[in-house]
């Protein structure tokens, strides 16, 4: 888990991550510098549960850097990520580490519910049942907040250090391994949408994306523009009529 300025809704991510019926985690949170209490809140939680571990960047890296730090650290043979707004349903590890374990997967995902600033339900992501190599250079189809991944079969894998998009850069390496990931059709966790976030500001996301190609793959930005608007474009939107008609629904 990074952590930055999210005094506000940590605690409730936390919180959903203690509440999990699979009890053998461990939860790595990497504070990014925050100014605000963010850093204090973690404290309370690290002293009342020894499985929580704070580590504090010296400099700000940005969330990738500061999931790497705890990926390094991560003893675990299973790796998941979880934002410091977003929060997982109780049996979130427990169904996909049990899936993976039947089924001999290497990196899986799920559907996860969405939500606004206030926790209220707004809808829902519906997920692929599988996501090829090919298919994640198209398209980011994976929710961060969703990835599970087996550090055994593949050894720990870190982020790109770019600012946004780091998870999707993730994927991609580890789908270069294992080919083929898996997806969980029941939703096994909340994302919160916030409207100064990175994510929600869509011309930002149009140069992210550009510098995104040019960062992973090394690509020209005239072959990174190219890519941006007539392959990337055409599969997100698909996407997003897909999702709007699987995912309408009014509560979570």
């Amino acid at each position: 888990m990074p952590a930055y300025n999210c005094a506000k809704y940590i605690g409730a991510s936390i919180e959903s991550v203690i509440a999990q019926t699979y009890i053998n985690w461990e939860l790595l949170i990497t504070d990014d510098c925050s100014t605000d209490d963010t850093v204090e809140i973690i404290k309370r939680y690290a002293e009342q549960d020894k499985r929580i571990k704070l580590f504090i960047q010296e400099r700000n890296g940005g969330a990738g850097l500061a999931r790497n730090n705890s990926i390094e650290k991560a003893k675990g043979r299973y790796i998941a990520f979880l934002d410091s707004d977003d929060r997982w349903v109780a049996n979130k590890l427990s169904k996909q580490i049990s899936f993976m374990k039947e089924h001999e997967v290497v990196l899986s995902y799920s559907s996860y519910f969405k939500c606004d600033e206030e926790s209220k339900c707004i809808g829902i992501v519906k997920c692929r049942k599988k996501v090829s190599y090919k298919d994640i250079v198209r398209n980011d189809y994976i929710g961060c907040l969703t990835i599970v991944y087996d550090s055994l079969s593949v050894g720990k894998m870190y982020m790109s250090d770019i600012r946004k998009r780091q998870d999707w850069s993730l994927l991609i390496a580890i789908l270069k391994k294992c080919k083929v990931a898996y997806g969980l059709q029941e939703p096994l966790a909340i994302y919160r949408i916030r409207k100064n976030s990175l994510s929600s500001n869509k011309i930002r996301l149009v140069k992210y994306n550009v510098l995104f190609y040019q960062d992973v793959f090394g690509w020209s930005r005239i072959y990174s523009v190219l890519f941006f608007l007539f392959v990337f474009m055409p599969f997100f939107i698909v996407e997003k009529i897909r999702i709007n008609i699987v995912g309408n629904i009014d509560k979570c």
